[in-house]
C-alpha cells in the first residue's frame, strides 16, 4: 500500500523517533507546523492502514511504526521498477545515472557496492 505525501512525512518522523506522541511528531515539523488535529488524524489513518500501532498512557497515545522503513522502501521501489521500467533494473539504473549525470567513477562505485551486497 502506498502512502500519501503527508502520511509518508509522518512515517519518516516516526521511523526516526522510533515512538512518539502527536506532540513529539509535531515538534519535528518545520514552521509553519501543521495543526495538531491534522497530525492526529493522519496518525490514526496510518494506524487503520496497519503502518502504526500505539500504547496508551492515561490520555496520551504513544505511536510506533509497525512497518519498517526498509520494508516500505523495498515495496515502493519494486512498484516503481515494475510500473515505470518494465521490471528492468538496468533500465532504471540507466535512467537515474543519466538524470543525475553520474560519472563513470560513480557508476563503478555503485557496482562495487552491489557486489559487496551480493556477497553477503
Amino acid at each position: 500500500m502506498q502512502l500519501t505525501k503527508a502520511e509518508e512525512q509522518i512515517m519518516q518522523i516516526l521511523w526516526e523517533l522510533k515512538e512518539g506522541a502527536v506532540r513529539d511528531i509535531l515538534a519535528r515539523f518545520d514552521d509553519p507546523k501543521p495543526a495538531r488535529n491534522t497530525v492526529s488524524t493522519i496518525v490514526r489513518i496510518l494506524e487503520k492502514k496497519g503502518f502504526v500501532g500505539h500504547r496508551q498512557f492515561g490520555n496520551v497515545h504513544v505511536y510506533h511504526p509497525l512497518v519498517q522503513k526498509e520494508e516500505y522502501s523495498k515495496t515502493l521501489l519494486s512498484g516503481v521498477l515494475k510500473k515505470y521500467f518494465n521490471n528492468s533494473f538496468p533500465a532504471m539504473a540507466s535512467f537515474f545515472a543519466k538524470e543525475n549525470n553520474l560519472s563513470l567513477n560513480d557508476i563503478e562505485e555503485i557496482l562495487e557496492e552491489v557486489k559487496k551486497e551480493i556477497k553477503k
